[in-house]
């Protein structure tokens, strides 16, 4: 409630007059080709955060003794042992999820220097992360979007890709154009008995398409457990809810590259796909190790204090920069205080591993395999059958290693390889 209702932001001054900085806004300013917009828009944003640090540090640091006072008075040895039981996930899992990302930090060290040489900047700043790239982004249409996704599914069948044009074109599961009231962001929502529903604001771009694929991911999933599973498996944890949202992103974005010759809509698939990556693959497993940092610190009776908070998220940003950004530590340091994922107790790391399976599930249906397709297929169905690495180790891919964190590696490298390509020539 102090972030979303109560925290007040300073306005900016744009070419066209002050702008409002606020949660619904701030996405699409730190978007903006107008580099001096971006730059306020993300200062006033962290230091909306920063004005309340003290107390959004003793929140955090309340959360964190709570998780470890849960483990220690049921027996666990670690309040990560605890949090991970429920679904039993290895902590192997956790622990090849922050190694594989600081081994392949250089990718990213890679990715910023090919931005900041594509956007014609000697230096890169934090405000810099989401500057458009391409010159002439595509328009698309709510109408052709749904074209798009359905085309580029097809190796599932038709049963998923009529289930899918209907719901969005005939049964009014996609809650489409923003309205005045509406709030934002994006989600697919529903229950067994019912039509998956998705309420999003579409604006007739890439990033749109992107977003309704990805909800798509999610409704169809449901739509798949809800059809297959009795009512007490019909939901599905969170460490395979990202898997179909992402494994839709994957597969559009193919579709789109070998479909879409013209660079700079080429261009734009790949900065869609770089801000997805940057989220799950970047700032999450970031998050993830700053959680578990924290965690151990409590754990050995050490100070959780706001400039510990500070101090730790601003060293492991700047290391996942390599020196290729200027780092204002204070407002980098205070990105803890942006999530509220943090009080979600070892949540965070569980989007790196959705996005990584989903990359691994969707290789050999993009080669044609049939059996992979049918194989995802019946990961859908399975809902909470089973425990979630059990039932994507029969869909194809096993979570329990690194193999399938190194594969989406290898995928984020081929588009960092891409768009040096595009943008140099």
């Amino acid at each position: 409630m102090l972030v979303d209702a109560d925290m007040r932001f300073a306005p900016v001054d744009a070419a066209s007059g002050a702008v409002e900085v606020a949660q619904g806004t701030i996405d699409k300013l730190l978007a903006s080709p107008e580099r001096e917009l971006r730059r306020k828009a993300w200062q006033s944003y962290c230091d909306g955060h920063i004005a309340h640090e003290n107390t959004l540090a003793a929140s955090l640091s309340t959360a964190l003794k709570r998780d470890v006072f849960n483990a220690k008075a049921r027996r666990f040895g670690s309040s990560i042992e605890a949090a991970l039981f429920e679904n039993n996930v290895p902590r192997s899992v956790y622990e090849a999820t922050i190694e594989t990302f600081k081994k392949n930090l250089p990718v990213w060290h890679r990715y910023w220097r090919v931005r900041r040489e594509a956007l014609g900047l000697d230096r890169l700043e934090h405000c810099d992360i989401w500057a458009p790239i391409a010159t002439r982004p595509p328009v698309i249409p709510y109408e052709r979007a749904v074209d798009i996704i359905g085309s580029a599914l097809a190796p599932l069948g038709d049963e998923y890709t009529n289930a899918l044009r209907r719901g969005c074109l005939e049964e009014g599961w996609v809650d489409v154009y923003p309205t005045v009231g509406k709030s934002s962001g994006a989600f697919s929502t529903g229950w067994k008995g019912m039509s998956p529903f998705v309420k999003m604001q579409y604006t007739d771009d890439l990033s749109s398409l992107s977003t309704l694929a990805h909800e798509l991911g999610h409704s169809m999933h449901s739509w798949y457990t809800w059809k297959n599973q009795p009512s007490i498996y019909a939901d599905y944890s969170i460490f395979v809810a990202e898997v179909a949202s992402n494994f839709n992103q994957a597969v559009v974005r193919d579709h789109l590259f070998r479909t879409e010759s013209d660079a700079q809509f080429q261009i734009a698939v790949i900065e869609e796909a770089m801000d997805n990556l940057h989220r799950y693959f970047f700032i999450m497993p970031t998050l993830a190790r700053f959680e578990l940092e924290m965690h151990d610190r409590i754990e050995k009776g050490m100070s959780a204090t706001v400039d510990d908070m500070n101090g730790l998220a601003a060293d492991l940003f700047s290391e996942g920069y390599g020196g290729e950004l200027d780092v204002d530590r204070h407002r980098e340091g205070s990105t803890w205080a942006q999530f509220s994922h943090l009080y979600m107790n070892y949540y965070v790391f569980q989007y790196a591993t959705g996005i990584s399976a989903a990359h691994a599930l969707a290789a050999p249906v993009l080669a044609g395999d049939g059996d992979a397709a049918r194989r995802y297929v019946g990961f859908l169905s399975a809902g909470a059958s089973d425990y979630p690495v059990d039932v994507l180790a029969r869909a194809g891919v096993d979570m329990r290693g690194p193999a399938a964190m190194e594969k989406c590696y290898e995928a984020l490298s081929g588009l960092v390889d891409r768009l040096e390509r595009l943008t140099s020539a």
